[in-house]
């Protein structure tokens, strides 16, 4: 899951949209935007084969800001399996 925070305001939301539109980022095109509910972020879950891929997803402007969450999904049975995994 990737999640990019971009400005409060107006410019900063239409400055954040123009700039995925204009390095070709497919991330606009498929990524939620919580802008219309006052959460100034956007979100895309992609499948790729690191947390710096993930991140070169984005144009450069916004990889700082943000952040990059592995995701799984876990049955009954991988969840005994996998809470060892946790980092306490």
């Amino acid at each position: 899951l990737i999640e990019v925070p971009h400005g409060e305001t107006k410019e900063a939301c239409e400055r954040a949209v123009r700039t995925f539109m204009t390095t070709g980022s497919h991330f606009v095109t498929n990524a939620d935007w919580g802008c219309h509910d006052d959460v100034h972020k956007a979100w895309i879950t992609a499948e790729v084969d690191s947390k710096q891929d993930a991140l070169n997803i984005l144009p450069p402007a916004f990889r700082k800001d943000a952040t990059v969450v592995l995701l799984a999904n876990f049955s009954p049975q991988d969840f005994a399996e996998n809470i060892d995994q946790h980092k306490d």
